[in-house]
C-alpha cells in the first residue's frame, strides 16, 4: 500500500492549490479526483470569477486577500495562459445598500483604492452600465476576474512540477484513521495512507465528515451569457466586472471572456439545496430570471442567449468558509463551506491548508472560519 506525507480529496479549485503549496515544501503528496482535472461538475469551472479586496462579508477577509493577489501573480508568471485580468470591479445598489455600505468599510479599513460614483457617472465611464438614477457605486480599480479553469490547470502544472501524484476520476468511497495517528483512504481503485488528510471536496465534502452535514450544504447556481447588442461596451477593457444589490436580488457579471456573449449570474439563484449527483440541467425559468436582470440594468448586453451552465455553492450556515483541523482527528485538515465567494481566495486557501497539514497551524488569521463556531 503506498504511503504519502498528505493525500488531497478533491482537486478543484481548493484542492489543486493545496496539492502545489505542499508538493512547493517537499511533500510527498497524493491528490484524487473523482471527475476529471479540471471538471465542470462543481463550483471551479464557468470561465471566469471575480475577484476584488473591497470585501463587504467580513473586513478580515482583505488581508487575506492581498496575499492571494501575490500568490496570483506569482502563479501567473509561470502559466502560459493569463490568469488574473484587472478590470475594475463595481458594487452598485441603492443608497443605503449593505453591499456598498459593507465594500466602502472594508476598503477604507484596509486603505484600499476606490471611488464612490453617482450611476449617471458610472454610465458616462461605462456604456454598459445603465443602473437606476438612486443607485451608488463603490469602484475599486484592481478588482477584475480570474480565468477559473487556468487556476485549477496552473496550481496542478505546479505540483506536478513539484513531485506531486495526481489521479483523476479515482473516487474516495471511505477513510479511516490508523494506529500511528494517519489515515487510510480507500477508493475505487485502491487504499493508501498518509500522515494527514486535506478533504476539499467541495459539494461531497460531507460525504466524507459527517461533521459537515449541516454546515455545507450544496445549493445549484445557474450561469448565463448574452450576445451584447454593442460587444465594444463589454469587453474587459471597457466594462468592469460588477456586483448588483437590487429589489430582483443580487446579481454578479462580467465582461465577454472566453466564451461568447457578456455573463451574469444570481447569488443563491432559487435557493435550491440539491444532491450534487443529481443537478438539473438549465431550464427556461433560470434563463429568465438572468435575463430580466440584464434587461433592466445591463440592456445592451440583453441580446440572444448564448450559453446556459449549472454550477455549485457549498454553502455554511453564516457564508464564512470553513478552514480547520478535525476536533478528533488533528491529522485530518478540512477547507469546505465556501459559500459561492471563495475561488478568488484559492490560492491562499490552498497555502493555508498546506500549513495546517504540515504545521498544526498557519500564520495567517483564520479565526473565523474556525469548526468550532458553530457548536
Amino acid at each position: 500500500m503506498a504511503h504519502y506525507d498528505t493525500i488531497v480529496v478533491g482537486v478543484g479549485g481548493m484542492g489543486s492549490a493545496a496539492v502545489s503549496h505542499l508538493a512547493k515544501r517537499g511533500q510527498r503528496v497524493l491528490g484524487l479526483e473523482r471527475y476529471d482535472v479540471p471538471h465542470a461538475k462543481g463550483s471551479s469551472h464557468g470561465v471566469t470569477r471575480i475577484i476584488r479586496k473591497a470585501y463587504y462579508e467580513h473586513p478580515d477577509y482583505v488581508p487575506l486577500l492581498s496575499r492571494a493577489y501575490d500568490l496570483w501573480h506569482e502563479l501567473d508568471e509561470t502559466h502560459p495562459t493569463q490568469l488574473l485580468h484587472t478590470t475594475g470591479c463595481i458594487v452598485a445598489g441603492p443608497e443605503g445598500s449593505e453591499k456598498v455600505a459593507g465594500a466602502r468599510e472594508s476598503c477604507e479599513q484596509h486603505d484600499i483604492d476606490y471611488e464612490l460614483l453617482s450611476a449617471e457617472a458610472v454610465a458616462e465611464r461605462y456604456p454598459g452600465y445603465d443602473l437606476p438614477d438612486d443607485f451608488v457605486a463603490v469602484v475599486e480599480p484592481d478588482g477584475g476576474f480570474l480565468h477559473v479553469e487556468q487556476c485549477v490547470v496552473a496550481h496542478v502544472a505546479s505540483a506536478h512540477r513539484h513531485g506531486a501524484e495526481i489521479r483523476a476520476r479515482e473516487a474516495v468511497l471511505d477513510w479511516e484513521p490508523t494506529p500511528d495517528g494517519g489515515v487510510r483512504v480507500e477508493t475505487d481503485k485502491g487504499s493508501y495512507t498518509a500522515d494527514t488528510m486535506v478533504v476539499t471536496a467541495g459539494a461531497w465534502a460531507k460525504n466524507l465528515l459527517p461533521i459537515l452535514e449541516s454546515q455545507a450544504v450544496p445549493e445549484r447556481q445557474v450561469l448565463g451569457w448574452f450576445q451584447p447588442n454593442d460587444p465594444e461596451q463589454f469587453r474587459p477593457d471597457s466594462f468592469p466586472v460588477f456586483i448588483v444589490d437590487c429589489e430582483e436580488g443580487y446579481f454578479y457579471g462580467f465582461p465577454e471572456y472566453g466564451v461568447p456573449g457578456y455573463k451574469v449570474g444570481k447569488y443563491n439563484h432559487f435557493h435550491e439545496q440539491v444532491n450534487p449527483d443529481k443537478m438539473v440541467e438549465p431550464n427556461r425559468a433560470d434563463e429568465r430570471v438572468l435575463r430580466e436582470f440584464t434587461e433592466r440594468y445591463f440592456p445592451e448586453a440583453a441580446g440572444p442567449t448564448m450559453r446556459l451552465e449549472t454550477c455549485l455553492f457549498t454553502n455554511s450556515p453564516d457564508e464564512h468558509f470553513i478552514i480547520d483541523t478535525l476536533p478528533d482527528h488533528p491529522q485530518v485538515v478540512v477547507g469546505a463551506g465556501f459559500s459561492g465567494h471563495g475561488f478568488k481566495l484559492s490560492s491562499v486557501v490552498g497555502e493555508i491548508l498546506a500549513e495546517l497539514a504540515i504545521d498544526g497551524e498557519s500564520r495567517h488569521d483564520i479565526g473565523l472560519f474556525s469548526l468550532n463556531r458553530f457548536h
